[in-house]
Protein backbone atom coordinates (compact mmCIF):
# COMPACT_ATOMS: atom_id res chain seq x y z
CA UNK A 1 0.00 0.00 0.00
CA UNK A 2 1.14 3.60 -1.03
CA UNK A 3 0.51 5.11 2.53
CA UNK A 4 2.48 2.48 4.32
CA UNK A 5 5.09 3.02 1.72
CA UNK A 6 5.14 6.32 2.52
CA UNK A 7 5.24 6.24 6.01
CA UNK A 8 7.89 3.79 6.68
CA UNK A 9 10.17 6.01 3.80
CA UNK A 10 9.74 9.00 5.52
CA UNK A 11 9.90 7.54 9.30
CA UNK A 12 13.63 5.83 7.63
CA UNK A 13 14.54 9.47 7.30
CA UNK A 14 12.90 10.69 10.76
CA UNK A 15 13.88 8.01 12.75
CA UNK A 16 17.71 8.94 11.90
CA UNK A 17 19.93 10.70 15.27
CA UNK A 18 20.43 13.95 13.57
CA UNK A 19 16.23 14.36 12.75
CA UNK A 20 15.77 13.02 16.28
CA UNK A 21 17.66 15.21 17.88
CA UNK A 22 16.66 18.46 15.87
CA UNK A 23 12.88 17.26 16.22
CA UNK A 24 13.29 17.45 20.15
CA UNK A 25 15.41 20.55 19.61
CA UNK A 26 12.41 21.87 18.30
CA UNK A 27 10.10 21.01 20.33
CA UNK A 28 11.73 21.92 23.86
CA UNK A 29 12.17 25.34 22.14
CA UNK A 30 8.89 25.27 21.15
CA UNK A 31 7.34 24.80 24.52
CA UNK A 32 9.72 27.41 26.16
CA UNK A 33 8.67 29.57 23.67
CA UNK A 34 4.81 28.98 24.07
CA UNK A 35 5.28 29.92 28.21
CA UNK A 36 7.13 32.91 27.66
CA UNK A 37 4.23 35.23 27.30
CA UNK A 38 4.53 37.70 24.02
CA UNK A 39 7.28 34.79 22.52
CA UNK A 40 5.67 32.90 20.30
CA UNK A 41 5.84 30.87 17.28
CA UNK A 42 6.13 33.44 14.79
CA UNK A 43 8.61 35.15 17.56
CA UNK A 44 10.55 31.91 17.90
CA UNK A 45 10.93 30.60 14.43
CA UNK A 46 11.84 34.51 13.02
CA UNK A 47 14.43 34.71 15.23
CA UNK A 48 15.75 31.02 14.89
CA UNK A 49 15.48 31.25 10.89
CA UNK A 50 18.77 32.63 10.03
CA UNK A 51 20.62 29.59 11.55
CA UNK A 52 19.05 27.10 9.86
CA UNK A 53 20.13 28.11 6.61
CA UNK A 54 23.25 26.04 6.90
CA UNK A 55 21.50 23.17 7.96
CA UNK A 56 20.21 20.43 5.89
CA UNK A 57 16.04 21.10 5.12
CA UNK A 58 14.88 18.35 6.27
CA UNK A 59 16.31 18.41 9.36
CA UNK A 60 15.83 22.53 9.64
CA UNK A 61 12.09 21.79 8.84
CA UNK A 62 11.16 19.70 11.63
CA UNK A 63 13.29 21.47 13.98
CA UNK A 64 10.71 24.28 13.27
CA UNK A 65 7.48 22.30 12.96
CA UNK A 66 8.36 21.07 16.68
CA UNK A 67 8.53 24.91 17.43
CA UNK A 68 5.49 25.57 15.73
CA UNK A 69 3.13 22.68 17.03
CA UNK A 70 5.59 22.70 20.41
CA UNK A 71 4.58 26.26 21.65
CA UNK A 72 1.04 25.09 21.17
CA UNK A 73 1.76 22.86 24.10
CA UNK A 74 3.72 25.49 26.45
CA UNK A 75 1.27 28.03 25.46
CA UNK A 76 -1.52 26.65 28.24
CA UNK A 77 1.26 26.56 31.19
CA UNK A 78 1.07 30.03 31.91
CA UNK A 79 -2.55 30.50 30.99
CA UNK A 80 -2.98 28.51 33.92
CA UNK A 81 -0.27 29.01 36.74
CA UNK A 82 -0.39 32.80 35.81
CA UNK A 83 -3.39 33.45 34.29
CA UNK A 84 -0.77 34.87 31.14
CA UNK A 85 -1.32 32.93 28.29
CA UNK A 86 2.02 32.92 26.55
CA UNK A 87 0.29 32.12 23.28
CA UNK A 88 -3.12 33.85 22.00
CA UNK A 89 -4.49 30.50 20.96
CA UNK A 90 -4.34 29.74 24.86
CA UNK A 91 -6.64 32.69 25.80
CA UNK A 92 -9.61 29.98 26.18
CA UNK A 93 -7.33 28.18 28.43
CA UNK A 94 -7.28 31.06 31.32
CA UNK A 95 -10.60 31.10 31.67
CA UNK A 96 -11.09 27.81 34.09
CA UNK A 97 -7.19 27.06 33.92
CA UNK A 98 -6.27 29.82 36.34
CA UNK A 99 -9.51 29.02 37.93
CA UNK A 100 -8.39 26.04 38.76
CA UNK A 101 -4.94 26.92 39.67
CA UNK A 102 -6.83 29.11 42.14
CA UNK A 103 -8.74 26.03 43.52
CA UNK A 104 -5.45 24.15 43.68
CA UNK A 105 -5.80 22.06 41.12
CA UNK A 106 -2.99 23.29 38.82
CA UNK A 107 -1.28 19.68 38.52
CA UNK A 108 -4.80 18.22 36.80
CA UNK A 109 -5.51 21.15 34.48
CA UNK A 110 -1.43 20.92 33.24
CA UNK A 111 -1.99 17.26 33.36
CA UNK A 112 -4.83 17.62 30.99
CA UNK A 113 -3.72 20.07 28.71
CA UNK A 114 -0.70 17.94 28.18
CA UNK A 115 -1.89 14.97 27.56
CA UNK A 116 -5.06 16.97 25.41
CA UNK A 117 -2.37 18.71 22.99
CA UNK A 118 -0.99 14.88 22.85
CA UNK A 119 -4.54 13.20 21.64
CA UNK A 120 -5.55 16.12 19.46
CA UNK A 121 -1.89 16.18 17.90
CA UNK A 122 -1.91 12.58 17.06
CA UNK A 123 -5.12 11.97 16.05
CA UNK A 124 -4.36 15.47 13.57
CA UNK A 125 -1.18 13.96 12.16
CA UNK A 126 -3.27 10.72 11.28
CA UNK A 127 -5.58 12.80 9.14
CA UNK A 128 -2.61 14.76 7.67
CA UNK A 129 -1.02 11.57 6.54
CA UNK A 130 -4.43 10.74 4.80
CA UNK A 131 -5.82 13.43 3.19
CA UNK A 132 -2.61 15.61 2.21
CA UNK A 133 -1.86 12.75 -1.20
CA UNK A 134 -5.47 13.20 -2.05
CA UNK A 135 -5.70 17.31 -1.65
CA UNK A 136 -1.64 17.29 -3.59
CA UNK A 137 -2.72 14.74 -6.48
CA UNK A 138 -6.34 17.25 -7.11
CA UNK A 139 -3.95 20.34 -6.83
CA UNK A 140 -1.56 18.64 -9.93
CA UNK A 141 -4.86 20.40 -11.80
CA UNK A 142 -3.69 23.78 -10.97
CA UNK A 143 -2.05 25.96 -14.14
CA UNK A 144 -1.23 29.32 -13.43
CA UNK A 145 -4.88 30.63 -13.22
CA UNK A 146 -5.76 28.20 -10.61
CA UNK A 147 -2.50 28.93 -8.32
CA UNK A 148 -3.11 32.81 -8.84
CA UNK A 149 -6.94 32.84 -7.72
CA UNK A 150 -5.52 29.98 -4.84
CA UNK A 151 -3.02 32.86 -3.62
CA UNK A 152 -5.29 35.68 -3.84
CA UNK A 153 -8.04 33.48 -1.76
CA UNK A 154 -5.28 32.82 0.63
CA UNK A 155 -4.76 36.78 0.77
CA UNK A 156 -8.30 37.59 1.25
CA UNK A 157 -8.88 34.93 3.82
CA UNK A 158 -6.07 36.08 6.18
CA UNK A 159 -7.06 39.51 5.44
CA UNK A 160 -10.70 39.81 5.61
CA UNK A 161 -11.58 36.99 8.37
CA UNK A 162 -9.53 39.59 11.25
CA UNK A 163 -12.27 39.95 13.83
CA UNK A 164 -13.27 43.60 14.08
CA UNK A 165 -11.66 44.85 11.94
CA UNK A 166 -11.92 43.40 8.04
CA UNK A 167 -11.41 46.70 6.83
CA UNK A 168 -7.79 46.98 8.65
CA UNK A 169 -6.94 43.56 7.37
CA UNK A 170 -7.27 44.08 3.44
CA UNK A 171 -5.40 47.68 4.40
CA UNK A 172 -2.65 45.79 6.10
CA UNK A 173 -2.68 43.07 3.09
CA UNK A 174 -1.92 46.39 0.58
CA UNK A 175 0.65 47.01 2.00
CA UNK A 176 2.14 44.09 2.21
CA UNK A 177 1.78 43.76 -1.60
CA UNK A 178 3.20 47.14 -2.20
CA UNK A 179 6.19 46.06 0.04
CA UNK A 180 6.94 42.92 -2.05
CA UNK A 181 7.01 44.57 -5.13
CA UNK A 182 10.13 46.58 -3.76
CA UNK A 183 13.23 44.98 -5.41
CA UNK A 184 14.22 44.04 -9.11
CA UNK A 185 11.61 42.62 -11.21
CA UNK A 186 12.28 39.08 -12.25
CA UNK A 187 10.99 39.24 -15.70
CA UNK A 188 12.60 42.92 -16.93
CA UNK A 189 14.99 43.36 -14.78
CA UNK A 190 13.61 46.97 -13.74
CA UNK A 191 14.54 48.25 -10.16
CA UNK A 192 11.49 49.23 -8.36
CA UNK A 193 10.88 51.24 -5.27
CA UNK A 194 14.37 51.14 -4.35
CA UNK A 195 15.20 55.05 -4.00
CA UNK A 196 18.90 54.72 -4.63
CA UNK A 197 19.69 52.07 -2.18
CA UNK A 198 21.57 49.56 -3.78
CA UNK A 199 20.70 46.85 -0.79
CA UNK A 200 17.24 47.03 -1.64
CA UNK A 201 17.52 45.64 -5.30
CA UNK A 202 16.92 42.18 -3.45
CA UNK A 203 13.87 43.45 -1.88
CA UNK A 204 13.03 43.04 1.65
CA UNK A 205 13.41 40.02 3.46
CA UNK A 206 10.49 38.61 4.76
CA UNK A 207 12.75 37.52 7.84
CA UNK A 208 13.53 41.26 8.32
CA UNK A 209 10.09 41.90 8.70
CA UNK A 210 8.44 39.65 10.60
CA UNK A 211 11.24 39.96 13.19
CA UNK A 212 10.43 43.48 13.42
CA UNK A 213 6.44 43.39 13.35
CA UNK A 214 6.43 40.75 15.74
CA UNK A 215 9.22 40.26 18.22
CA UNK A 216 10.62 43.66 18.53
CA UNK A 217 6.77 45.44 18.05
CA UNK A 218 6.04 42.52 21.29
CA UNK A 219 8.85 43.91 22.95
CA UNK A 220 7.44 47.56 23.06
CA UNK A 221 4.19 46.52 23.30
CA UNK A 222 4.96 44.02 26.81
CA UNK A 223 7.52 46.95 27.98
CA UNK A 224 4.92 49.05 28.19
CA UNK A 225 2.56 46.92 29.66
CA UNK A 226 4.56 45.56 32.21
CA UNK A 227 6.13 49.53 33.47
CA UNK A 228 1.42 50.13 33.60
CA UNK A 229 0.85 46.80 35.45
CA UNK A 230 3.60 45.15 36.95
CA UNK A 231 4.49 41.27 36.79
CA UNK A 232 0.87 39.11 37.08
CA UNK A 233 0.32 37.27 40.46
CA UNK A 234 2.22 33.82 40.68
CA UNK A 235 1.02 30.80 42.27
CA UNK A 236 3.13 27.47 43.74
CA UNK A 237 2.48 24.78 41.74
CA UNK A 238 3.66 21.24 43.68
CA UNK A 239 2.81 17.07 43.46
CA UNK A 240 2.68 15.26 40.93
CA UNK A 241 1.54 16.26 37.20
CA UNK A 242 -1.25 14.09 36.75
CA UNK A 243 -5.25 13.74 36.54
CA UNK A 244 -7.37 10.82 37.78
CA UNK A 245 -9.60 8.44 36.12
CA UNK A 246 -12.66 10.78 36.61
CA UNK A 247 -11.26 13.60 35.38
CA UNK A 248 -9.94 11.56 32.63
CA UNK A 249 -12.98 10.92 31.40
CA UNK A 250 -14.55 14.32 31.90
CA UNK A 251 -11.92 15.13 29.96
CA UNK A 252 -12.10 12.55 26.92
CA UNK A 253 -15.38 13.53 24.74
CA UNK A 254 -14.55 17.21 24.89
CA UNK A 255 -10.73 16.29 23.65
CA UNK A 256 -12.91 14.53 20.62
CA UNK A 257 -14.74 17.22 20.34
CA UNK A 258 -11.63 19.80 20.78
CA UNK A 259 -9.70 17.65 18.10
CA UNK A 260 -12.23 17.82 15.23
CA UNK A 261 -13.21 21.40 15.73
CA UNK A 262 -9.76 22.22 15.78
CA UNK A 263 -8.60 20.19 12.68
CA UNK A 264 -11.42 21.56 10.44
CA UNK A 265 -11.21 25.32 11.56
CA UNK A 266 -7.08 24.92 11.35
CA UNK A 267 -7.61 23.66 7.71
CA UNK A 268 -9.13 26.31 6.97
CA UNK A 269 -6.97 29.72 5.35
CA UNK A 270 -7.40 32.13 8.05
CA UNK A 271 -8.95 30.71 10.61
CA UNK A 272 -6.14 29.67 12.72
CA UNK A 273 -5.98 27.63 16.32
CA UNK A 274 -7.25 30.83 18.58
CA UNK A 275 -10.17 30.72 17.05
CA UNK A 276 -10.72 26.94 17.17
CA UNK A 277 -9.81 27.36 20.98
CA UNK A 278 -13.18 29.77 21.17
CA UNK A 279 -15.13 27.72 19.32
CA UNK A 280 -14.57 24.58 20.79
CA UNK A 281 -15.02 26.26 24.61
CA UNK A 282 -18.12 27.20 22.97
CA UNK A 283 -18.98 23.71 22.17
CA UNK A 284 -18.08 22.80 25.55
CA UNK A 285 -20.34 25.03 27.56
CA UNK A 286 -22.79 24.14 25.07
CA UNK A 287 -23.04 20.58 25.25
CA UNK A 288 -22.49 20.29 28.87
CA UNK A 289 -25.07 19.58 31.74
CA UNK A 290 -23.55 22.32 33.72
CA UNK A 291 -23.01 25.40 31.93
CA UNK A 292 -22.81 27.27 35.00
CA UNK A 293 -19.42 25.71 36.28
CA UNK A 294 -17.14 27.28 33.34
CA UNK A 295 -15.44 29.85 34.26
CA UNK A 296 -15.50 28.86 37.18
CA UNK A 297 -13.20 25.52 36.98
CA UNK A 298 -14.38 23.47 34.92
CA UNK A 299 -12.06 20.57 33.72
CA UNK A 300 -13.86 20.15 29.95
CA UNK A 301 -12.85 24.32 29.58
CA UNK A 302 -9.17 22.85 29.55
CA UNK A 303 -9.51 19.99 27.92
CA UNK A 304 -11.64 21.31 24.59
CA UNK A 305 -9.73 24.14 23.78
CA UNK A 306 -6.36 22.50 24.30
CA UNK A 307 -7.55 20.23 22.09
CA UNK A 308 -8.75 22.68 19.32
CA UNK A 309 -5.38 24.97 19.26
CA UNK A 310 -3.28 21.87 18.42
CA UNK A 311 -5.64 19.90 15.93
CA UNK A 312 -5.45 23.49 14.11
CA UNK A 313 -1.88 23.86 13.97
CA UNK A 314 -1.51 20.49 12.64
CA UNK A 315 -3.56 21.04 10.18
CA UNK A 316 -2.56 24.48 8.98
CA UNK A 317 0.61 21.99 7.76
CA UNK A 318 -2.07 20.38 5.48
CA UNK A 319 -2.47 23.52 3.34
CA UNK A 320 1.30 24.83 3.83
CA UNK A 321 2.58 20.88 2.14
CA UNK A 322 -0.36 20.23 0.05
CA UNK A 323 -1.09 23.73 -1.57
CA UNK A 324 1.72 25.43 -0.47
CA UNK A 325 -1.24 28.22 0.48
CA UNK A 326 -0.58 29.38 4.70
CA UNK A 327 -3.15 29.79 6.71
CA UNK A 328 -1.65 31.97 9.79
CA UNK A 329 1.79 34.29 9.84
CA UNK A 330 3.58 30.80 11.34
CA UNK A 331 3.21 29.20 8.48
CA UNK A 332 3.61 31.85 6.23
CA UNK A 333 6.65 32.48 7.84
CA UNK A 334 7.43 28.50 7.22
CA UNK A 335 6.43 28.88 3.52
CA UNK A 336 9.11 31.79 2.84
CA UNK A 337 11.39 29.04 4.74
CA UNK A 338 11.01 26.70 2.60
CA UNK A 339 11.29 28.89 -0.42
CA UNK A 340 14.58 29.75 1.15
CA UNK A 341 15.76 26.03 1.32
CA UNK A 342 14.34 25.88 -2.48
CA UNK A 343 11.49 23.75 -1.67
CA UNK A 344 8.52 24.93 -3.45
CA UNK A 345 5.57 23.81 -0.86
CA UNK A 346 2.34 22.27 -3.18
CA UNK A 347 1.36 19.30 -5.20
CA UNK A 348 4.68 18.52 -7.05
CA UNK A 349 6.44 19.01 -3.44
CA UNK A 350 4.51 15.45 -2.77
CA UNK A 351 6.13 14.07 -6.63
CA UNK A 352 9.52 15.84 -6.32
CA UNK A 353 10.67 15.43 -2.59
CA UNK A 354 8.87 12.76 -1.26
CA UNK A 355 11.40 11.99 1.06
CA UNK A 356 11.46 15.23 2.30
CA UNK A 357 7.66 15.41 2.71
CA UNK A 358 7.14 12.20 4.63
CA UNK A 359 9.89 12.78 7.17
CA UNK A 360 7.96 15.92 8.25
CA UNK A 361 4.74 14.07 8.54
CA UNK A 362 6.38 11.19 10.41
CA UNK A 363 8.29 13.46 12.76
CA UNK A 364 5.10 14.43 13.87
CA UNK A 365 3.87 11.58 15.06
CA UNK A 366 7.58 11.62 16.83
CA UNK A 367 7.12 15.35 17.85
CA UNK A 368 4.21 14.71 20.14
CA UNK A 369 5.75 11.78 22.20
CA UNK A 370 8.57 14.12 22.89
CA UNK A 371 5.89 16.92 23.78
CA UNK A 372 4.10 14.56 26.07
CA UNK A 373 7.35 13.29 27.61
CA UNK A 374 8.22 17.20 28.25
CA UNK A 375 5.70 19.00 29.38
CA UNK A 376 4.35 16.54 32.39
CA UNK A 377 7.64 16.29 34.24
CA UNK A 378 9.00 19.72 33.62
CA UNK A 379 5.75 21.85 34.12
CA UNK A 380 7.65 23.72 37.06
CA UNK A 381 10.85 24.19 35.73
CA UNK A 382 9.27 25.65 33.09
CA UNK A 383 7.43 28.09 35.67
CA UNK A 384 10.89 29.20 36.90
CA UNK A 385 11.29 30.71 33.86
CA UNK A 386 8.86 33.54 34.38
CA UNK A 387 11.09 34.83 37.70
CA UNK A 388 13.57 35.94 34.70
CA UNK A 389 13.02 39.87 35.40
CA UNK A 390 11.06 41.50 32.19
CA UNK A 391 13.72 43.78 31.42
CA UNK A 392 16.75 40.99 31.04
CA UNK A 393 14.04 38.84 29.34
CA UNK A 394 12.96 41.25 26.49
CA UNK A 395 16.27 42.88 26.14
CA UNK A 396 17.85 39.50 25.45
CA UNK A 397 15.10 39.28 23.13
CA UNK A 398 15.77 42.67 21.01
CA UNK A 399 19.44 41.73 20.82
CA UNK A 400 18.68 38.46 19.65
CA UNK A 401 16.21 40.57 16.70
CA UNK A 402 19.06 42.58 15.64
CA UNK A 403 21.60 40.02 15.63
CA UNK A 404 19.67 37.51 13.74
CA UNK A 405 18.75 40.03 10.83
CA UNK A 406 22.37 41.30 10.89
CA UNK A 407 23.59 37.65 9.81
CA UNK A 408 21.23 37.42 7.08
CA UNK A 409 23.16 39.01 4.48
CA UNK A 410 25.42 41.57 7.36
CA UNK A 411 24.38 44.43 6.00
CA UNK A 412 23.70 47.42 8.59
CA UNK A 413 20.28 48.69 6.58
CA UNK A 414 18.68 45.21 7.85
CA UNK A 415 19.11 46.57 11.27
CA UNK A 416 17.54 49.30 10.64
CA UNK A 417 14.89 47.69 8.90
CA UNK A 418 13.78 45.69 11.79
CA UNK A 419 13.44 48.50 13.96
CA UNK A 420 11.70 50.28 11.50
CA UNK A 421 9.30 47.16 11.40
CA UNK A 422 9.39 47.10 14.85
CA UNK A 423 7.95 51.08 14.99
CA UNK A 424 5.70 49.94 12.23
CA UNK A 425 4.35 46.94 13.98
CA UNK A 426 4.35 48.17 17.42
CA UNK A 427 1.71 51.30 16.01
CA UNK A 428 -0.22 48.57 14.39
CA UNK A 429 -0.72 46.59 17.60
CA UNK A 430 -2.03 49.96 19.59
CA UNK A 431 -4.48 50.85 16.69
CA UNK A 432 -5.40 47.25 16.00
CA UNK A 433 -3.74 46.83 12.41
CA UNK A 434 -3.14 43.26 12.21
CA UNK A 435 0.43 42.55 11.54
CA UNK A 436 -0.49 38.67 9.47
CA UNK A 437 -1.59 40.31 6.46
CA UNK A 438 0.68 42.08 5.55
CA UNK A 439 3.23 39.59 6.18
CA UNK A 440 1.54 37.00 4.32
CA UNK A 441 1.37 39.50 1.53
CA UNK A 442 5.15 40.22 1.36
CA UNK A 443 5.63 36.56 1.30
CA UNK A 444 3.10 35.75 -1.42
CA UNK A 445 3.02 38.81 -3.16
CA UNK A 446 5.85 38.06 -5.77
CA UNK A 447 4.78 34.50 -6.24
CA UNK A 448 1.32 35.91 -7.23
CA UNK A 449 2.70 38.45 -9.92
CA UNK A 450 4.50 35.85 -11.65
CA UNK A 451 1.57 34.06 -11.86
CA UNK A 452 -0.21 36.61 -12.59
CA UNK A 453 1.70 37.25 -15.75
CA UNK A 454 2.43 34.08 -16.74
CA UNK A 455 -1.79 33.10 -17.00
CA UNK A 456 -1.70 36.57 -19.07
CA UNK A 457 0.89 35.38 -21.33
CA UNK A 458 -0.60 31.84 -22.46
CA UNK A 459 -3.94 33.68 -22.70
CA UNK A 460 -2.72 35.97 -24.91
CA UNK A 461 -3.43 39.20 -22.22
CA UNK A 462 -7.04 37.86 -21.70
CA UNK A 463 -7.97 38.62 -18.39
CA UNK A 464 -11.16 36.14 -18.74
CA UNK A 465 -8.52 33.42 -18.49
CA UNK A 466 -9.53 33.37 -14.60
CA UNK A 467 -13.06 33.05 -14.80
CA UNK A 468 -13.04 30.70 -18.19
CA UNK A 469 -11.29 27.84 -16.10
CA UNK A 470 -13.83 26.16 -13.89
CA UNK A 471 -11.48 25.40 -10.81
CA UNK A 472 -10.23 29.09 -10.77
CA UNK A 473 -13.84 30.58 -11.21
CA UNK A 474 -14.69 28.42 -7.85
CA UNK A 475 -12.11 29.77 -5.86
CA UNK A 476 -12.38 33.03 -6.79
CA UNK A 477 -16.44 32.58 -5.64
CA UNK A 478 -14.87 31.71 -2.61
CA UNK A 479 -12.84 34.61 -2.02
CA UNK A 480 -15.10 36.93 -2.81
CA UNK A 481 -17.15 35.35 -0.27
CA UNK A 482 -15.04 36.02 2.47
CA UNK A 483 -14.53 39.36 1.31
CA UNK A 484 -18.10 40.56 1.36
CA UNK A 485 -19.16 38.42 4.69
CA UNK A 486 -17.08 40.35 6.99
CA UNK A 487 -17.70 43.73 5.13
CA UNK A 488 -21.71 43.41 5.08
CA UNK A 489 -21.10 41.94 9.04
CA UNK A 490 -18.98 45.27 9.41
CA UNK A 491 -21.41 47.77 8.32
CA UNK A 492 -24.24 46.14 9.98
CA UNK A 493 -22.47 46.63 13.23
CA UNK A 494 -21.46 49.76 12.76
CA UNK A 495 -25.27 51.06 11.56
CA UNK A 496 -26.85 49.30 14.32
CA UNK A 497 -26.42 51.41 17.15
CA UNK A 498 -28.04 54.21 15.56
CA UNK A 499 -31.64 52.74 16.54
CA UNK A 500 -31.34 53.67 20.16
CA UNK A 501 -32.04 51.46 23.15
Amino acid sequence: MDLLANLSLGFSHALSWQNILFCFLGALLGTVIGVLPGIGPVVGISLLLPITFSMNPTSAVIMLAGIYYGSAYGGSTTSILVNAPGEAMSVATCLDGYEMAKQGRAKSALATAAIGSFFAGTLATIATTLIAVPIAEFALRFAPPEFFSLMFLAMTTVGALTAEAPLKGMFSTLIGLFLAMVGMDQQTGQVRFTFGIAELADGIDFVVAAIGLFAVAEVLVQAEEISRTGAPERFQVQGAYWISWQEFKDSFKPYCRGTLVGYMMGALPGIGPTTSSFLAYALEKKVSKHPEKFGKGAIEGVAGPEAANNAASTGALVHLLALGIPGSATTAIMLGAFIMYGLQPGPLLFQNNPDFVWAIIASMYIGNVILLILNLPLVNLFAKLLDLPAAILYSLVLTFCCVGVFTLRFAVLDIFLVLGFGVVGYFMKKHKYPAAPLLLALVLGDLMEQALRRSLALSDGDWTVFFTRPISLVILVIAAIFLAIPLVTFLRRRARPTGGN
